[in-house]
Parts: structure tokens; C-alpha cells; sequence
């Protein structure tokens, strides 16, 4: 349940409106109490099932002594007023009961609403925001289908399962206190009978949330690995066709389909044994007491007045106690989903910045790489390692080429330096200063990057030219949307630079979403620019143009470049070249011919294939 108790903390955003809410929820009990309290002595005097004290008895607080007093005293208005208006004057007591009751209960809703929709909102902030700054080794290797599934369903089913009882585990305790103590202050003998069923039937319900607990959590699982499913053939759709396999994919969903309606099937049939269950002891002990408290009243032991009002409070209590039941049930499904959203909000941030931490200073002299390791952690617990002791200083104003096979580390040397990840052991410095020491926004306002995936979002082009920017003017954007080869096409669009580029960019070519990534790169103009593969989706011609613009832009400016396609480095300043998380060498491109080396036997395996 620790679960629950910290989506529960976020009620201390809430003080006012908690205290409001209990406040109207107090009072809409005692009106409910009242409203039978008053109606039942009324009926039975008015209606000649009892008799009146012969002389005004003293007021005292037993229940015998205000039975009596209160019998008196209705006698007295019924003899004064005669018994029609009596009538009306008590029905209108008891309206005037149940009107306040309602308004009451209704303001408890009212002020409890702010806190049922404002935890969920707190909630989602909370992920979002601890989630963007998750190190982006986090997401390596996890399936994006159940990350979206425990950001989807699992925070719709807390919001459901946990917060939606709140007015159950307010009021529904309250209710279950006041009219036990009305029950043990009428008859307390009576009251011992009720008691008798309540420990099996607190250790049936618990026995019930348990298991709902556990098959909720492999539920939840399931989930994620249909929306995995479903993520991976909308991703992968063309593959899928073209390949033919379908019906594969299908029986992959029906298989995680069939297995989360199983385990939601027995998750629905253990919520919902706990309803019935305690109303079937509740009806129990009532019948217990109808009997004994027939049999009393009877041989005269218990007035009839005292016995129908304890009957029908006992009647009472009943759906406060179901409500409390249900509330357990939810929240012991709402703990399942609890869990796996905690699981991420828990995740080791690791990019962490310094309170004390310094913005970053005008760079002058070069980025160094020193003694670097970095592994990646899967999520079977293993890691894999990526660089292993790689040293490295890239001084400003040039322009360093990183070259290699597949796997060889080349984009995780360059994601170091923004640092969207940290080193293992080691330190990258800039003019002699760890970057760990520095703010991480003035380091990554410094870095421009260019990814070999084109990240563009579900916006205009000029949104996501500007992205990351204000106050940009149109003539700004079109400068760098010109450098980089993307004006023209751009101004062809139906709505030029107003043009929505679709989910993840699907309304462009995978050339034309290059060019607004390097426009974008471009826009922001930062003194050390990455580049991993910019130009790869580009055809021939689109490449040479664009490559004459990076070529441009990189003049005066620090430059990381990953790079498959040789031909475009050559005129590297220097060319490292990495094989199994090494630097294996480093040169010219003339050197490292000349070594006859990796780099060369790179080159000539590009040559031979571009001949072929």
C-alpha cells in the first residue's frame, strides 16, 4: 500500500479544500442522523405506540433518559398544537433535516472536487517533467509500448481507482464512526451481535484485495505488451506488408489481447465479489438482530421505539460499510498501477546538475575527452559496454571527422558532450572545466546537433525551425532554411512555412526532413556543432548543396561529424577512427591512407561498393 500512500501525499497541495470537505461531510452525517433520530419517536407517539412520562422527566444522557424527555416533550406540542399541525410542523423538522443533508453532502463534493482532479494533473506533471530529464540511456532497450501504456492506463486507472474513493475514504469512515456510536449508545447489547461478523468478513475482503492487487499488476503488464504490439506495427507497417507477415502480427496482439482479458476478467470478478460480500454479512448481522431484538422487545426487556430506531440505522450503516468495501478493491487495483508508474518516477536520474553548478563560459580552447568509459544497462540487468578508455582533445575551431563500423561507439562519444549521457568513470572537459560543473542548458545552449534520425514534431515547419527558440523573425528562418537547401521545396508547400509536417514528419520525404533539421541546427548558430550522419537520407544532388552549406557554417566553429559516407570528411582537420569502443586511429585522411590501417580499408570497401 506504500504505493498508494504516496499518490495520496499529494493531498498536502490541498489543506483548505481537505479540511472543507470534511467539515461538510461531518455535518451532512449528523443531518442524516437527525432526520431519523426525529421521525421515528414522532411516529410512535402520534400514533399511540407508547405512552408519555406522566411528569416532565429530568434531561440526562442516557439513552433511557433522552428517550424519555424527548417523548414528553413531543406529547406537549401534540396536546398544544393538536395533531395535524403537529403533523406539518415535525414533517417540516424532517425536511428541513434532509435538505441540509443534501446541501451538505453536496458541498463536500464540491470542495472535493479541486483535490480529485488536481492529483492526477500534479501526477502527470510530475512523470512528464521526470521523464524528460531521465538520462536517455533510461529508454534503451524499453519497450516505448508499455511506457506509453503505464503513461495512458496506468495513470487513468490511479486516477479511477485511487482518487475517484476519496470521498469514499472520507466520508464513508466518518459515517461508519457516527452511526456505530449512535448503535452502541441506543443498545449496546444489540450492538455486540454486529460485531460478531466483522472479523471473517474483514479477513474475506482482505484475502479478495490481495489477490486483486497481484492480478491487476500482471494485467497492467499485459497491457504494455499490447500496446508494444500495437506500436510495432504501426512503426513497422510497410515491413509488415511487404513481407507478408500479417497474420504473424496479428496472432502477436491476439496473444497479448487474449492474456490481458484474462487477467482483467479475474481482476473484475474479485472487485466485485467484495460488494456483495459485505452486504451479505451486514444483511447477516441484521437478521441476528431482528431476531433478538424481536425477542427482547417482546418479553419487554427493550422499548419498540428504541429497537425500530436501531434497526434502521443499523439499515444504515450498511452502505457506508459497502462503500468502504469497494474503496479497498479500487485501491488495492489503483496500487498495481501505482507501482508500475513509481518504477519510473524512481528511475535513477543520473544527469544530474550541481546547485552550485556554473553557466558555461565563452569557449576558447578545446574539448577534452579523458580516460571515458560508458556501458549501457538492459534490462535484464546486464551491461553492455560502448567505450572503453578513450582519450581524446578536439581543439577549438576545427573540424573533427568520427569513423568507424556499426557499433564501433561513434554517436555515443558525441551524445556525451550535451551530456545525454555520463560517463562511467572518467571526464570531459571544455577549456579545462568538467561539463558536470557546468549548468546543463547554458552547455547544451552551446551545442547544436544534427541527428542521423530527423526529430521533427507534429507541427508547422516554422515551429520546428524555431524549435527551442523565441522571438525568431521569418526572414531569420528563411536564412537558414536557404543554407541548408530546404527554401524552395519549403515555399512550394500549400502553406509555405505554415505547413504542418505531420506525425513524426510524414507529410516530407526523408530528405526534406534532413534539410529543417540542419535549418534548425543552423538557426540556433552555437559555437560547437554535431553532426551524426546530416546528410545520409539526402540523394546526390540535395547532399552536395547542403554540403556545401555545413561546410560554410563550419568555418570558425567546432565541429563533431559521424560519418559513414568517407567522401564527405576528407577535408577533415582530423579523423578519428573507432573500432569496439576504441580509438584504434587518428589522423588526416592523407595519414591515415598513408598508415594503411581501419580508416583505409574503410575507404576502399565504400570505393568498391560504389563501383559495383
Amino acid at each position: 500500500m506504500k504505493d498508494i500512500y504516496r499518490v495520496l501525499r499529494y493531498l498536502r497541495f490541498y489543506p483548505k479544500e481537505i479540511g472543507l470537505n470534511i467539515f461538510f461531510n461531518v455535518l451532512s452525517i449528523l443531518f442524516n442522523l437527525c432526520s431519523f433520530v426525529v421521525i421515528v419517536p414522532v411516529v410512535e407517539l402520534f400514533f399511540g405506540l407508547s405512552k408519555p412520562p406522566a411528569a416532565e422527566p429530568v434531561f440526562g444522557f442516557s439513552q433511557s433518559e433522552i428517550t424519555e424527555w424527548a417523548l414528553y416533550h413531543l406529547y406537549q406540542i401534540k396536546e398544544s398544537r393538536g395533531l395535524w399541525k403537529s403533523l406539518f410542523i415535525f414533517a417540516g423538522a424532517y425536511l428541513t433535516c434532509s435538505l441540509l443533508y443534501n446541501f451538505t453532502r453536496y458541498m463536500g463534493l464540491f470542495f472535493l472536487s479541486p483535490i480529485r482532479n488536481g492529483i492526477p494533473q500534479r501526477l502527470r506533471d510530475d512523470l512528464y517533467l521526470h521523464m524528460t530529464i531521465l538520462p536517455v540511456s533510461y529508454f534503451k532497450g524499453k519497450r516505448k509500448g508499455d511506457i506509453i501504456s503505464r503513461l495512458s492506463g496506468d495513470l487513468a486507472d490511479i486516477e479511477w481507482s485511487i482518487v475517484k474513493t476519496l470521498q469514499s475514504l472520507v466520508k464513508d469512515p466518518i459515517n461508519v464512526i457516527v452511526f456505530t456510536a449512535a448503535l452502541i449508545f441506543i443498545s449496546p447489547k444489540l450492538f455486540l451481535l454486529f460485531v460478531v461478523v466483522i472479523p471473517p468478513a474483514v479477513l474475506l475482503i482482505s484475502k479478495i484485495g490481495k489477490s486483486l492487487k497481484k492480478n491487476a499488476l500482471r494485467g497492467q503488464e499485459n497491457l504494455g505488451d499490447m500496446m508494444s504490439a500495437y506500436k510495432e506495427t504501426l512503426d513497422n507497417l510497410e515491413v509488415v506488408k511487404a513481407y507478408r507477415r500479417e497474420e504473424h502480427r496479428q496472432e502477436v496482439f491476439d496473444k497479448a489481447n487474449n492474456e490481458y482479458n484474462r487477467r482483467m476478467m479475474r481482476v473484475a470478478w474479485r472487485r466485485q465479489a467484495g460488494g456483495p460480500l459485505s452486504e451479505v454479512l451486514g444483511t447477516l448481522g441484521l437478521g441476528f438482530i431482528l431476531v433478538l431484538g424481536g425477542s427482547s422487545v417482546i418479553a419487554g426487556g427493550l422499548q419498540p421505539s428504541v429497537f425500530i430506531l436501531f434497526v434502521i440505522l443499523f439499515a444504515r450503516l450498511i452502505p457506508p460499510i459497502h462503500g468502504i468495501t469497494e474503496a479497498y478493491s479500487s485501491l488495492q487495483k489503483g496500487s498495481a498501477s501505482a507501482k508500475r508508474l513509481f518504477e519510473i518516477m524512481d528511475a535513477d536520474e543520473r544527469i544530474t546538475e550541481k546547485t552550485d553548478a556554473i553557466m558555461m563560459p565563452e569557449f576558447k580552447s578545446a574539448i577534452r575527452y579523458q580516460g571515458i568509459c560508458f556501458a549501457y544497462d538492459r534490462e535484464d540487468g546486464h551491461r553492455v559496454p560502448v567505450l572503453q578508455n578513450v582519450n581524446l582533445t578536439i581543439p577549438r575551431g576545427v573540424k573533427v571527422a568520427i569513423v568507424g563500423p556499426s557499433g564501433a561507439g561513434k554517436t555515443t562519444l558525441a551524445d556525451l558532450l550535451p551530456r545525454f549521457y555520463d560517463p562511467d568513470s572518467g571526464h570531459i572537459t571544455i577549456d579545462g572545466i568538467d561539463i558536470k560543473e557546468m549548468n546543463i542548458n547554458s552547455l547544451r545552449r552551446n551545442i547544436g546537433v544534427v541527428s542521423q534520425n530527423c526529430i521533427l514534431f507534429n507541427d508547422s515547419i516554422a515551429n520546428n525551425i524555431t524549435f527551442g527558440m523565441e522571438g525568431v523573425t521569418i526572414d531569420q528562418i528563411r536564412y537558414a532554411a536557404k543554407l541548408a537547401a530546404a527554401d524552395d521545396f519549403i515555399m512550394q508547400m500549400p502553406d509555405g512555412y505554415d505547413t504542418s509536417v505531420g506525425d513524426h514528419g510524414s507529410a516530407l520525404s526523408g530528405g526534406q526532413r534532413q534539410r529543417i533539421s540542419i535549418a534548425r541546427a543552423i538557426l540556433r548558430d552555437p559555437p560547437i556543432m554535431i553532426l551524426d550522419e546530416a546528410t545520409s537520407a539526402l540523394d546526390n544532388e540535395s547532399q552536395k548543396a547542403v554540403q556545401l552549406a555545413l561546410d560554410n557554417m563550419m568555418k570558425g566553429r567546432t565541429t563533431i561529424v559521424i560519418a559513414h559516407r568517407l567522401s564527405t570528411i576528407e577535408n577533415a582537420d582530423l579523423i578519428v577512427v573507432m573500432d569496439h569502443g576504441n580509438i584504434v586511429e587518428k589522423g588526416t585522411h592523407n595519414e591515415l591512407m598513408a598508415l594503411g590501417g581501419t580508416y583505409k580499408s574503410l575507404v576502399e570497401m565504400q570505393n568498391f561498393s560504389s563501383q559495383k
